[in-house]
């Protein structure tokens, strides 16, 4: 597959690591071990909690959880994209049109984008709520909220969960995603719902 990144330059340099570590020196299997064991709470469609399980039960099982999702868009009218780091649970190594991720135990909706948009990308924004609503496929089960944000950066990526970004055109961005393997529930979701492109099929929508 052709590299997402070429024809159009990164303006975000990969994040500062050391060999086999990810950022701020934590090792990578230490930091996988870490949020496997982090407990999350197993919704319905609706948003009911249903149960409260470890993070590695969610995945083996493909428990429905919250999830939030965040449109990064600079003041050039760019979509920020990133590369997600190759120790993470699921879809590894694959770029994503949206930071963000699984919500606490507890959370508010809102308090979990902020503190993804923080560890994610190091930036702090206002958020616009663009809807969301629930996503299945053979990977995830998942129940999302999605959010605008804008900001010029620099973005950087304390947690080590991001790799790289780049930032690309918003007429440019349906040409990036025919040419890249990205995370479907990103695509379906957060594009969807911002109305950058025509969504891909929920396999979970007649569930």
């Amino acid at each position: 597959m052709t590299d997402p990144t070429d024809a159009i330059s990164r303006t975000e340099p990969p994040a500062p690591e050391a060999s086999g570590s990810t950022a701020g020196g934590v090792d990578p299997d230490e930091r996988a071990r870490a949020a496997s064991e982090e407990l999350v709470e197993v919704v319905d469609r609706a948003g009911a909690v249903l149960d409260v399980v470890p993070r590695s039960v969610m995945r083996h099982q493909r428990l429905r959880h919250r999830c939030t999702y965040i449109v990064v868009v600079d003041l050039q009218e760019r979509l920020v994209v990133h590369q997600r780091a190759l120790w993470k649970d699921v879809w590894p190594g694959r770029w994503d049109v949206a930071f963000g991720g699984v919500v606490g135990v507890g959370e508010d909706w809102g308090a979990a984008a902020h503190r993804e948009l923080r560890e994610e990308a190091g930036v702090e924004a206002g958020l616009q709520a663009l809807g969301g609503g629930p996503y299945d496929d053979d990977d995830v089960s998942v129940l999302g909220r999605v959010y605008l944000a804008r900001h010029d950066g620099p973005f950087t990526f304390p947690d080590g969960e991001v790799v790289r970004s780049d930032r690309i055109p918003l007429d440019e961005v349906e040409r990036w995603i025919g040419r890249t393997e990205l995370c479907p529930d990103s695509l379906a979701l957060a594009a969807a719902a911002f109305g950058m492109l025509a969504a891909p099929p929920n396999p979970g929508a007649g569930r």
